[in-house]
């Protein structure tokens, strides 16, 4: 039989009764909530998850842009890793803690002071590697650009002592110069200078 022979029927639907039932509009409901579901998940917690990173990232980028320009000494604790990146071991007893960093492509340092008790300073000077035999009385190793740079006056007046623990290359080398008015409560300033 050949096409010509061969009518052509439009397609006509089934009778009634037969093929799939009419979905119910309860499951119809349901099977669109779920669908609904899964597109927000598949799009929401990833934009979420990006909204708050975003969030995150400004305000840590904001908090090292203020870091970086502040000037002078600022109240707080150094991080972790400055006091390991430039060995100064602040006690735990210490109070009126204040530092600032500097970097630039000669040297980077940090100022530090604090109020530590006579232990505290002992243990300070013992674990930056020297003790307290090495200060010596009247002397202020802090240099007079350190001193502008933080802010510091080392005047007349206060009982003065110092020391210089000099470290090899890439360590750090600290000048430290202690207020010891009040030997019980001490006060202590250091720079510590690394080289790249």
């Amino acid at each position: 039989m050949t096409a010509a022979e061969h009518p052509v029927v439009p397609r006509q639907s089934p009778p009634p009764g037969e093929g799939p039932p009419p979905e119910e509009r309860r499951r119809t409901i349901r099977r669109r909530l779920i669908t609904a579901t899964i597109i927000v998940l598949l799009i929401g917690v990833p934009a979420g998850y990006l909204l708050i990173s975003a969030g995150q990232s400004r305000r840590s980028g904001q908090d090292k842009a203020a870091e970086a320009a502040a000037q002078g000494l600022r109240e707080g604790w150094p991080s972790r890793m400055l006091r390991r990146i430039f060995e100064v071991p602040i006690p735990r007893d210490a109070v009126e803690v204040q530092y600032y960093e500097t970097n630039n492509w000669k040297a980077s340092r940090m100022y530090a002071q604090f109020r530590t008790t006579s232990n505290g300073l002992d243990r300070f000077l013992t674990q930056v590697g020297t003790g307290r035999a090495a200060l010596e009385a009247g002397r202020v190793t802090v240099g007079e650009r350190d001193t502008k740079i933080a802010g510091w006056h080392f005047g007349g007046g206060l009982s003065w002592a110092g020391t210089t623990h000099t470290n090899e290359d890439p360590r750090p080398t600290q000048d430290i110069t202690v207020d010891m008015t009040d030997p019980m409560s001490p006060v202590v300033y250091v720079v510590s200078a690394a080289t790249p």
